[in-house]
This record gives structure tokens, C-alpha cells and sequence, in this order.
């Protein structure tokens, strides 16, 4: 491709400010990018964090990073998909060269995370604009909207059949929720465990450590519906977290503690929650992300002498690659119902109404449908 093309995107023009759909211009990929026309993209509340302030990053810019779509051009040097190929897109491109990278630790390569906040593609381009005066990129995506171009290491590519609307959930909170189970925690059959937040993310790692075999499985959510989704998806109990004797109910639950916590509303005081509700020699894993400088604290000498485990999973210590298309065989085969997440469907100008439901409550996951209705 040499021209580039004008498109449709929701800028965010400052944090606090609510988004305006508008024509946008995208130039040309480079040599090692990629032209994807966006089918679906998710709403994340990390998008949102990004959205207020709370998570810098630099505008005015194009936001999205939960997206799939087909590919419409490609760069000269790219040799990883070809136009009309179907992709789930990957916030990370990993280098494949760094320390983390050559130890296997993907999703802690060190130059795609340094570089992420810039606003730019991992070349350091920006091919966003707008009226002649640059738009950053985010999460070297911005899915919200019709087109992006995108690193080659973003793009997985899929099946000709796959649905793109699940693809794109598996394009963060799905991969996230499920790599916390499988990749990082490592759930073992029988177990018992804990997971906070019932959203995209929680519920993945509900269908994952059901799917490894854990015996009891609790669900903490304060929204009634989806912890009715929860209980359909196999939680074997599900709490409103209300509960003044919350901590003493979850261990009696489990036996005396839970084997695995899995925090997935990026709450501090919930990841205290599940560092007391956890066994001596048990696992908290803090899956969501708080917001820039929040703490999370533990009593120091219970971690000493009961050695508890906490740890944090980036991404689900993901493989894209490898487990984005897993995961789409097992939504293939059934398994993983991931359209039941799948709340509500919103036209690119509705993506306002999108995060207030999202804040409201209202959706597990909200999709935006940047071809449909509007402009």
C-alpha cells in the first residue's frame, strides 16, 4: 500500500473528556505493519483508567486494545499474515530478543512494556492524525475505530470461520483472565478457589479453572446478574462480597482457606481480602490493574509464617500466538461460551454509553461495532 486512507475514530481528546466519533486520517503501513479493518472491539476498564487520568497516557488519542478484525494491506517486509486473513489483535508485541523474551516470560518483554506509554507503534511511528496535527496511538492498537494499523506482532491470526465478536474479548480480557489460571497460577484438579470479580476477565478465569479441573469454585461479585452468569459458567458458589464475615465465610468454604484467590477488579482492598481468605503455603494472584500509585497491603509477618504466595500475572503471562488461538478452538468446540459475555453491542458513536453501562454495572462486556449504525 502507498496512500493512505481517512477512517472513523472516537478521540479522546483530554482525560475527563467524553469521546467524539470523527474522521480521522491513517497513513500507509510501514514495512513490517499491517492494515486491519476493525469488526469488533471490546470496552476495557483499562481503556477507561486511560480515559480519566488514572493510567497516563498521552492524548489526544485513539483508544481501543481489545480488537479483531480482517486484514486489508500489509507492508512490504511483512510475512506473518496476508490481506483477507482474519486476526485477534495483541496489545503486546513482543520482541522475541530481550532477556524476558529469550527466558519465554513474553509478556514481560522488556521493549514492548517500556515503550507502550509513548503513544506511538513499537516502530516509533505515529500513523494517526487528524487535520494535519498527529493522534497517538494506544496500546500500539487504538481499536476504537473503523481501521488501525498495527505491528505484524499484533496480528494472530485465526480460522477463516471465527467469530470475530469472541475473538475480540480473547484479544485482552480473556487471554488475561484464562493466562492467570492456566499460565501463571497453574490450578491444579481438585482445588479449591477464589475469584473476585465476576467481568470479562473474572469470568475467563471461571471457565479456566473449571476447565482444570478445580473443585470448588466461589465467585465474588457485588452485581446480581453477573453472578447469576457466574453460576451458569459453573461457579460452584457465588457471594455479593457484602458480607460482613466475608473472610471467615470464604475460608469455611474452602476447607480453611482456598488454595488459589484471583483478583480481577483491580481493588486493592480486595486483593487484602484475598491474601486473608487464601491456606497457609496458598496463592493470591492480582490479576486487575489498580490505578498509578495505589498500594496493596499485607499483615508482614502473616506472609512470613504462613508462606503465602502473592503474585501478579501481566496479561495472563501470555503466549498470544499460542493461547489466542487455544482459546478460540475451545470457544470453537463449545467449552468456552464466550458470547454469553457479551452484554451489549454498540455502534462506534455509542462507545459513551458504553463506558457508563460498563460503570453502571450493566454489561459483563460491552462491544463496539465500529461498521454498524452512526455515520
Amino acid at each position: 500500500m502507498s496512500a493512505g486512507i481517512d477512517t472513523l475514530a472516537a478521540v479522546l481528546e483530554a482525560p475527563g473528556k467524553d469521546f467524539v466519533v470523527e474522521t480521522v486520517q491513517l497513513a500507509a503501513p510501514g514495512p513490517t505493519e499491517v492494515l486491519v479493518r476493525i469488526e469488533a472491539s471490546g470496552v476495557c476498564h483499562s481503556d477507561w483508567n486511560a480515559a480519566t487520568g488514572a493510567s497516563a497516557t498521552p492524548t489526544p488519542a485513539v483508544l481501543g486494545h481489545e480488537g479483531a478484525g480482517v486484514v486489508e494491506g500489509v507492508g512490504s517486509a511483512v510475512t506473518r499474515v496476508s490481506a483477507g486473513d482474519k486476526v485477534v489483535l495483541s496489545w503486546l508485541p513482543t520482541c522475541g530478543i530481550c532477556p524476558a523474551c529469550l527466558r519465554g516470560d513474553l509478556s514481560l518483554c522488556a521493549n514492548a512494556t517500556s515503550e507502550m506509554g509513548r503513544g506511538a507503534l513499537p516502530s516509533g511511528e505515529i500513523r494517526l492524525s487528524r487535520h494535519g496535527s498527529p493522534l497517538y496511538h494506544y496500546s500500539y492498537l487504538s481499536t476504537f475505530a473503523r481501521h488501525a494499523v498495527v505491528d505484524e506482532k499484533s496480528c494472530v491470526r485465526l480460522a477463516e470461520d471465527a467469530d470475530l465478536e469472541a475473538a475480540c474479548l480473547v484479544g485482552c480480557a480473556v487471554t488475561t483472565g484464562v493466562g492467570a489460571v492456566f499460565n501463571k497460577a497453574k490450578v491444579a484438579p481438585g482445588s479449591s478457589v477464589i475469584i473476585f470479580g465476576a467481568g470479562g476477565v473474572g469470568l475467563s478465569a471461571l471457565m479456566a479453572a473449571r476447565s482444570a479441573g478445580a473443585g470448588t469454585v466461589i465467585v465474588v461479585d457485588p452485581v446480581a446478574s453477573k453472578r447469576a452468569l457466574a453460576a451458569e459458567l459453573g461457579a460452584t458458589e457465588t457471594l455479593d462480597g457484602k458480607e460482613a464475615d466475608l473472610v471467615e465465610q470464604l475460608r469455611e468454604k474452602c476447607a480453611g482457606g482456598a488454595d488459589y484467590a484471583f483478583e480481577a477488579a483491580g481493588l486493592p482492598f480486595l486483593a487484602t481480602i484475598a491474601f486473608d481468605a487464601i491456606r497457609p503455603g496458598g496463592m493470591v494472584v492480582l490479576v486487575g490493574v489498580p490505578a498509578d500509585g495505589e498500594k496493596v497491603s499485607f499483615a508482614g509477618n502473616v506472609l512470613v509464617r504462613s508462606e503465602k504466595i502473592v503474585t501478579g500475572t501481566f496479561y495472563g503471562s501470555a503466549r498470544p500466538a499460542l493461547d489466542m488461538p487455544l482459546i478460540m478452538r475451545l470457544y470453537a468446540e463449545n467449552k468456552f461460551p464466550l458470547d454469553r459475555f457479551i452484554t451489549e453491542r454498540y455502534p462506534l458513536e455509542g462507545v459513551n454509553e458504553a463506558f457508563a453501562a460498563m460503570l453502571e454495572g450493566r454489561v459483563v462486556r460491552a462491544v463496539l461495532k465500529p461498521w454498524e449504525g452512526g455515520s
